[in-house]
C-alpha cells in the first residue's frame, strides 16, 4: 500500500467531517484506550487509522473511506449525499446546459438503437448521420441485436470533446462507417413551446438548467408575437435544478419587491430573495401544472407564484424537496452535497416534507400516496405534509388504461410501430415541418388501421367494442410517437398528446379570478 496515498485519503475524510463538526484531539490513556470527546468526529478517524495500520490484510483505503462517508451521511437527511466522480459528472452534465458527445437522441424499441434526432450544429449532423439510422457498432463493439443496455450505449458514445468515436450504422439496405469527433452538445430544458389556442401558450419545462431562463425568455417572446395572453407551464416530472434559475423565472411574473423565497438553517441566517419588477411577463395570466414528481426549484417557482397570487396551480401535491445543498468538491472529481438550510415560500410554508420515518419511507412516499388515495382525492392530503398544494386538484386517471393498452405498453408496441412507419415513409415523414401537413399525412396513410394490423402481428388483438373505448386514448399517443420522427420533433408529440390530457385542458381554462373569488 502507498502510505502517502492512504494518508491523503484519511486527510480527505478529515476535510469532509471537518465541515460538519470540530475535530477533537484525542490521547492514549491507561489500558490502551483512546479517549474522545462526546459529539466530536475523532473516533471515526481513529478507527480508520487503526484499520490502516493494523488490519491483517491489505486495505482498500479509498473504498473504506468512501463507504464510511456514505454510511455517515445516511444518518442525516435523504439529500445530503456523497457523489463519486462519475455520478458527480453526470449530475453536472444534466444541469450545466451541455455535455460532451456526438449530438444525437436515440431510443431502443427492440434490440437496436435508432436515431430519433440529430442535434442541429452538432458533430453527428456534420458527419452525416440521419434520423432513422440504426446503430450497429460503437468502436468495433456490436450493440445491435444483442440486447445491449441503453445506458451502456450512451457511455460508449459519450466522451471528452475532441476525442473520436467510430460508429457503424445501417441505413435502408446500406451499412455506413462514420468517424465522429465529439464536441460540446447543448441540452435544452424547454422541451416544447407552442400555442394551445389563439391566446393560450404552452411551455413544457423539464429541468432548471443553466440555460432555463434564457430558453424560457426566447420561447415566451416567440409566443407573445403569436398572440399569447395566457401561458400554461407544464412542470410535471420536473425534478428541479439550479436555484438561481427558479429565482429568475419567478421574477418574470412578479412586481417589484415581492418575496420569491427565503432560506434559513441552524448555521445560516435568513436570506430573503425578492423580485425587481422588471420581468417580461408581469401581468400575464399564468397557470403552473404540477404532479407528485415536481420538486426543488419547481416548488420554489410554484410557491412564489401561489403565495403572491400571480397564477393558478393545477394538478397534484408536489414532491416536497426543500433542502438547500452546498457542494464540497474534491480533487478526484467526487463531491459531497450537504443540506445547510430549508426553503420557505413567501408566506412561511416549509417546502420540505418530513423524513423522520427514515430513508425507506421517504423514498417510497409516492407509493404511499397511491395506496392512501392521495393521488385520487384531495381529501386524503394533509396540509402539513410539505410540497406545494394545487389550487385545482386533478386526480390521477387510471380508467383509460385498458388491458390491451397495458399489454402493448409493456412490450413497447407503440414505439416499435412508430419506428416501423418511419422505416417505410422516411423520405416523406422526415421533411414535414408543420402540424396540418403531419395530420393529413397520417390520416391518408390510415395510421389507425395500420397500427391495429401491426399490433396483431405482434400477438396483440382487441375486439371492436373494446377498441371503441381504447382508441380515444391510445391513438393520440401512437400519432405522437410517429410525429416525433418528423421535423417538428417534440412539438409534434405534445400537439398530438395534449388534447387527451385532462390536466392541461383544465389548466387552459383555469383563471386566477375564479380562485380568488372562492
Amino acid at each position: 500500500m502507498n502510505n502517502k496515498s492512504a494518508a491523503h485519503v484519511i486527510a480527505l475524510l478529515g476535510m469532509v467531517v471537518g465541515v460538519l463538526g470540530t475535530l477533537a484531539v484525542s490521547s492514549v490513556v491507561g489500558g490502551g484506550k483512546r479517549r474522545t470527546a462526546q459529539g466530536d468526529w475523532a473516533k471515526l478517524n481513529l478507527v480508520l487509522e487503526q484499520v490502516k495500520d493494523n488490519y491483517v490484510d491489505e486495505v482498500d483505503v479509498n473504498g473504506i473511506t468512501e463507504a464510511a462517508i456514505v454510511a455517515a451521511l445516511k444518518k442525516l437527511d435523504p439529500h445530503t449525499v456523497y457523489l463519486p466522480p462519475v455520478e458527480q459528472q453526470e449530475a453536472n452534465e444534466d444541469l450545466v446546459g451541455n455535455f460532451d458527445g456526438i449530438g444525437i437522441q436515440f431510443n431502443v424499441p427492440n434490440d437496436t438503437a435508432i436515431v430519433l434526432e440529430v442535434i442541429s450544429g452538432g458533430p453527428s449532423e456534420s458527419a452525416g448521420l440521419l434520423p432513422g439510422d440504426r446503430i450497429l457498432e460503437v468502436d468495433g463493439k456490436v450493440i445491435a441485436g444483442v440486447k445491449y443496455p441503453q445506458d451502456s450505449i450512451v457511455k460508449r458514445i459519450k466522451g471528452p470533446a475532441g476525442t473520436k468515436v467510430n460508429i457503424k450504422i445501417s441505413r435502408e439496405k446500406e451499412t455506413i462507417d462514420f468517424e465522429i469527433t465529439r464536441g460540446k452538445i447543448p441540452l435544452h430544458s424547454v422541451d416544447a413551446a407552442f400555442m394551445l389556442s389563439d391566446t393560450v401558450g404552452y411551455i413544457r419545462l423539464t429541468k432548471f438548467s443553466a440555460t432555463t431562463f434564457q430558453e424560457v425568455s426566447a420561447s415566451a417572446a416567440d409566443l407573445l408575437a403569436k398572440g399569447m395572453k395566457k401561458v400554461v407551464f407544464d412542470l410535471r416530472d420536473n425534478t428541479g435544478g439550479y436555484f438561481n434559475q427558479a429565482i429568475l423565472l419567478s421574477n418574470m411574473f412578479l412586481e417589484k419587491g415581492q418575496t420569491i423565497v427565503y432560506i434559513e438553517g441552524l448555521h445560516r441566517t435568513r436570506e430573503i430573495y425578492t423580485s425587481n419588477g422588471m420581468g417580461l411577463l408581469r401581468g400575464m395570466d399564468l397557470v403552473l401544472v404540477l404532479n407528485e414528481n415536481s420538486a426543488s426549484s419547481t416548488e420554489i417557482f410554484a410557491g412564489a407564484i401561489q403565495d403572491n397570487k400571480k397564477g393558478v396551480i393545477v394538478g397534484r401535491r408536489s414532491f416536497g424537496k426543500g433542502l438547500v445543498q452546498e457542494p464540497l468538491f474534491f480533487s478526484d472529481g467526487s463531491a459531497v452535497r450537504i443540506s445547510v438550510a430549508r426553503y420557505y415560500t413567501p408566506s412561511g410554508r416549509c417546502i420540505q416534507r418530513s423524513y423522520d420515518d427514515g430513508e425507506e419511507a421517504y423514498s417510497s412516499d409516492i407509493y404511499r400516496r397511491y395506496t392512501d388515495g392521495e393521488l385520487f382525492s384531495r381529501d386524503s392530503v394533509h396540509a402539513d405534509e410539505g410540497g406545494i398544494m394545487p389550487d385545482i386538484f386533478v386526480p390521477m386517471d387510471t380508467t383509460k388504461a385498458s388491458d390491451f393498452y397495458i399489454k402493448c405498453t409493456r412490450k413497447a408496441v407503440q414505439m416499435k410501430f412508430a419506428s416501423y412507419i418511419f422505416d417505410n415513409y422516411k423520405g416523406r415523414l422526415s421533411v414535414i415541418d408543420n402540424f396540418a401537413d403531419l395530420e393529413s399525412f397520417l390520416e391518408n396513410m390510415n395510421v389507425e388501421g395500420r397500427f391495429l394490423k401491426y399490433a396483431a402481428s405482434q400477438g396483440f388483438r382487441i375486439s371492436t367494442s373494446e377498441w371503441a373505448d381504447t382508441r380515444v386514448y391510445m391513438m393520440p399517443q401512437v400519432r405522437a410517437l410517429v410525429g416525433r420522427y418528423s421535423k417538428m420533433g417534440q412539438i409534434a408529440y405534445y400537439k398530438f398528446y395534449l388534447p387527451i390530457d385532462e390536466t392541461i385542458e383544465i389548466a387552459a381554462a383555469a383563471s386566477l379570478k375564479d380562485i380568488t373569488e372562492q
